[in-house]
């Protein structure tokens, strides 16, 4: 069981990798050396969060201690194309994009820098399948955020569906002795696109690195695809407003 994705670059992108959007200062460093010493790779990070710095703390300990080089961690931050012209970035990747968006972006005269992966919000209640395929078809490796439904985001309201407690993804739980979390990442694993739970307890983080162990079968595959209803945990309503807005196409 492959445990990376190959980008169009060939650079390999661990399939599961930490989160680290709304941990707080003061936890996230110690999240990202728990999720290094559970065997993490690939960390995901933007300088909106405002914690990059302690993410960066925590990698340069767990550096130090030498529990891990840094050619063989993957980050990801929200950078920009003059970062990969000098060298110190890799490569270059997108989020929140539709195809229509990504289209224009492939068009663009003199365009630089293909991107490697479109970072979206993807769950069993928004499975992406046409975007993850028109994707795939160009190349673009997708990473699915919020991929546990974001039960900690800051725009819940009561009523609003909790993906972890969908009673049939239990129950394919239960049948897997894993945890609905577990199955939901596995969901990811096996249509090929990367994950990135976000965590900052260390035995959950753990946890969800444990994937590698079990298959979902093609009927419990389906069973989930099902689900989709279009929903999203995080629908930016705040640029609603904007002509570049991506969430009015269909996908």
């Amino acid at each position: 069981m492959a445990t990376f994705v190959k980008l169009s670059t060939k650079a390999k992108m661990p399939i599961v990798g930490l989160g680290t959007w709304r941990s707080p200062p003061g936890k996230v460093k110690e999240a990202v050396k728990a999720a290094i010493d559970a065997g993490y790779c690939h960390i995901d990070c933007a300088y909106v969060y405002q914690n990059e710095n302690e993410v960066g703390e925590g990698i340069q300990e767990k550096i130090k201690e030498k529990a891990v080089k840094r050619e063989d961690l993957f980050i990801v931050s929200k950078g920009m194309e003059e970062l990969v012209d000098q060298g110190l970035v890799k490569a270059l990747g997108i989020s929140n994009f539709n195809h229509f968006q990504i289209e224009r972006l492939l068009n663009k005269p003199g365009l630089k820098h293909k991107p490697v992966t479109n970072q979206v919000e993807c769950h069993p209640y928004l499975t992406q399948e046409k975007l993850i395929q028109y994707c795939h078809s160009k190349g673009i490796t997708v990473t699915a955020y919020s991929p546990l439904g974001s039960p900690d985001r800051p725009q819940a309201k009561p009523g609003d569906p909790v993906i972890l407690e969908i009673p049939k993804i239990k129950e394919i739980a239960a049948k897997h002795k894993k945890t609905a979390a577990q199955v939901l990442i596995r969901f990811h694993i096996q249509r090929n696109v990367v994950v990135i739970p976000k965590s900052v307890t260390p035995s959950r983080i753990e946890e969800n690195i444990q994937v590698f162990d079990f298959q979902l079968s093609d009927e419990e595959m389906a069973t989930i695809l099902s689900f989709n209803r279009n929903w999203r945990a995080c629908n930016l309503f705040a640029a609603s407003h904007s002509e570049d807005f991506p969430f009015h196409a269909e996908y």
